[in-house]
């Protein structure tokens, strides 16, 4: 789980709900000064939410880009039905097709972190052209590791036979009492928005994409073959992937390859200002 070292927007970003065919997904929104140089879509991972992205936000305003985070549907604050078939992955991307258009900038640069770097990487294969290029952040090439999968199995059990404030509160003993990493020390109490953004995340939606970690195919080939700029980012150690599957997937993929030194599974929280930096000198390198 991402742990946003906090969740109050920084000055200049907004928070909204933007529009799209396919309904509303709450979002949070950051601009640059000037005119953008292009437009990005950010998409958090499985448990996650748009506040996840909060730390590299106005980094990438300052480096010129118009961002936007958004909440999936079912995720906090965007509501979601009880239909599983609404989470399934492609309704979901057809969700990110419809953020995608939304916007109204034309092509945007796509990143998804975990999970929601297999919903994006789903997106760009049903269809390339709405996306500049597509980063994959802390996200495989398929299924994740046995040892994530048996948690998954255990959390879908205790979701289907617990009371949710109760699976919270076993997660939470789970957890380490150890702080948060990262150059961002917690500049507010963040556990009762934990809880909250727990509690309001749609549970189909957990059970839905929770099983679909566990089952995913390999993608890799028909992703390199869409030609689109890919960037494959993660941190130094991760759990959820090994580092060496992401290396290897980078190599089948042709793709720019970063990985951020003192991150974990979540480098947008753990080390913002240099995936940042990365982030920024791939897009600035991608065809207009």
């Amino acid at each position: 789980m991402s742990r946003p070292p906090t969740f109050t927007p920084p000055p200049g970003t907004v928070a909204l709900r933007l529009d799209s065919r396919r309904g509303e997904f709450a979002a949070l929104e950051t601009r640059p000064a000037g005119p953008p140089r292009a437009t990005a879509l950010l998409l958090p991972g499985f448990t996650g939410s748009k506040e996840d992205f909060l730390p590299l936000l106005p980094l990438l305003a300052d480096g010129g880009y118009r961002v936007l985070a958004v909440d999936g549907r079912g995720q906090y604050e965007t509501p979601g039905p009880e239909d599983p078939g609404a989470y399934a992955q492609q309704a979901l991307a057809e969700d990110v097709l419809a953020q995608a258009a939304a916007l109204g900038a034309g092509p945007v640069h796509l990143l998804g972190h975990s999970l929601g770097g297999h919903i994006a990487r789903a997106a760009v294969l049903r269809e390339p052209s709405a996306f500049r290029s597509l980063t994959v952040l802390s996200s495989g090439p398929a299924a994740v590791s046995n040892g994530q999968k048996d948690r998954l199995a255990l959390l879908s059990q205790a979701l289907r036979t617990m009371e949710k404030g109760a699976v919270w509160e076993a997660m939470q003993a789970l957890e380490s009492p150890e702080q948060m990493a990262g150059e961002h020390a917690p500049a507010v109490p963040v556990d009762d928005y934990l809880r909250e953004r727990w509690m309001r995340t749609n549970t189909q939606q957990l059970l839905t994409t929770g099983h679909e970690l566990t089952v995913e195919p390999d993608r890799v080939a028909p992703l390199a073959a869409t030609g689109l700029p890919l960037h494959v980012v993660s941190g130094q150690t991760d759990d959820t992937w090994p580092v060496e599957w992401l290396d290897e997937m980078a190599l089948r993929l042709g793709a720019r390859r970063t990985v951020v030194e003192g991150a974990g599974h979540s480098p947008n929280t753990d080390r913002p200002r240099p995936t940042a930096r990365a982030l920024l000198s791939f897009w600035d390198r991608c065809p207009a």
